[in-house]
């Protein structure tokens, strides 16, 4: 049974950084492109951030690019968000999945396991 848990969400002021994890078990993170979405309330659930197959390309949402950084850690199974420069905008609850697609699957359909997700509080 696959199971995705996210920690290190919270509250953090304008500016800040946190560092989300997600530990995978059930699967092995570096045979599925891994990624990490967000929903605000009220809102529909966006991409945020996959790193491929392969492990070695990443891509972001331009609402966050340059500010966040995607990785993985094969060895504990787990994958990771950094978030710097930190926005009112990027208060949400965030989301781990991961697809079997190839390349770099920004729709959320494609993903087949989601985690139950960690609350990101960004304040002013």
């Amino acid at each position: 049974q696959v199971h995705l848990v996210e920690s290190g969400g919270g509250l953090v002021q304008a500016g800040g950084s946190l560092r989300l994890s997600c530990a995978a078990s059930g699967l092995a993170v570096s045979s599925y492109s891994m990624g990490w979405f967000r929903q605000a309330p009220g809102k529909e659930r966006e991409f945020v951030a996959v790193i491929e197959r392969s492990g070695t390309g990443q891509d972001y949402a331009d609402s966050v690019k340059g500010r966040f950084t995607i990785s993985r850690d094969n060895a504990k199974n787990s994958l990771y968000l950094q978030m710097n420069s930190l926005k009112p905008d990027d208060t949400a609850v965030y989301y781990c999945a991961a697809s079997v697609a190839w390349g770099f699957p920004v729709k959320k359909n494609i993903y087949a396991y989601w985690g139950q997700g960690t609350q990101v509080t960004v304040s002013s």
